[in-house]
């Protein structure tokens, strides 16, 4: 078979697509430029995987152009990209996130495609508050929820309106999303984005006290596992499924400790306070649906924590020591 991957040089794309080339899947993968094409492959050939099952096709997700050609002929989609977003104001990063996943749903509708797996996050399932901060697949985010942040937001917003595409006009097509919490673990990229990002700042020195928050983390391997067993498990159809490791959550300080604790020398400048403020009240996130229908296997979070910082060290993106 061959799927599509939207988003091809990403931290979580490239680790899904060399899965699904070991596994012997062919995979079309979309990026914005294909001056990427060369770190794309590196990266697919770092996870393991053959890259020469792998065909790389440009399309934007600001844009219509080239959805229908990339979708053309593929048994299945995982909608893994964003938006590249420059603006500030809310309406800049909601409705190229909405608009974006409208375009991809669209594209595999017309060229019959069974089944997307979509890539939403906690974002769009915790950032309301309740009176106990307890979660799982059935909460959700409300975008009037007052002072809620532009990602959490654009992630609500955008798979609502995916579900809401389904009901209304995705014909015979299944979708399923998957919700991770905060993504770490091992990269195949060179370039540290996102959730990296703050393991360089603690790991270099640059973030002197850490912010008081307490969420879960999922490891990108485990991620990347969870989007084919969404694919290919019949009864996931027209579900949502957390993605986090098993244990209590945890802080920004608790994974600076785990690096001090756990991989010496390099962990040498980690931050050791927490910024002043209150204590977050005790945050519960649920994996059990995806344990159970899907056989979610995390990996422990403290391994995920330690392994990312040596994959960051061994790809040379950390300052020196």
């Amino acid at each position: 078979m061959t799927v599509l991957v939207t988003g091809a040089s990403g931290y979580l794309a490239t680790r899904l697509i060399a899965d699904l080339l070991r596994s012997g899947t062919a995979v079309r993968g979309t990026v914005r430029s294909l001056d990427s094409e060369s770190d794309v492959r590196t990266a697919i050939r770092r996870g393991g995987a053959d890259d020469s099952g792998l065909e790389l096709v440009t399309t934007s997700l600001l844009d219509d152009e080239g959805w229908a050609a990339a979708a053309a002929g593929t048994d299945g989609v995982y909608h893994v990209a964003s938006p590249m977003i420059l603006g500030t104001e809310p309406d800049d990063v909601v409705i190229p996130a909405r608009d974006g996943t409208l375009r991809v749903l669209r594209a595999a509708r017309d060229a019959a495609v069974p089944r997307v797996v979509l890539t939403s996050s906690f974002a769009a399932v915790g950032y309301s508050p309740k009176p106990v901060r307890d979660y799982d697949e059935s909460d959700w985010t409300d975008p009037d929820t007052p002072g809620l942040p532009a990602y959490p937001l654009s992630k609500a917003v955008a798979e609502r309106a995916a579900w809401d595409f389904l009901s209304h006009e995705g014909g015979g097509m299944e979708l399923v999303a998957i919700n991770p919490t905060w993504i770490a673990g091992p990269t195949l990229t060179t370039a540290a984005r996102s959730s990296l990002q703050v393991f360089t700042a603690m790991l270099d020195g640059t973030m002197t006290a850490t912010p008081r928050q307490l969420f879960g983390i999922a490891d990108v391997r485990d991620v990347a596992a969870l989007h084919i067993a969404a694919m290919t498990t019949p009864g996931a159809a027209g579900k949502r499924y957390l993605a986090l490791a098993d244990g209590p959550t945890t802080s920004f300080l608790g994974v600076a400790t785990v690096l001090r604790e756990r991989v010496g020398a390099l962990a040498s400048r980690v931050p050791t306070v927490e910024v002043p403020g209150d204590d977050p009240a005790p945050l519960v996130i649920h994996n059990d649906r995806a344990k159970r229908e899907l056989g979610f296997r995390p990996r422990p979070v403290d391994d995920t924590i330690v392994e990312t910082a040596e994959s960051l060290r061994d790809l040379g993106l950390l300052a020196e020591h």
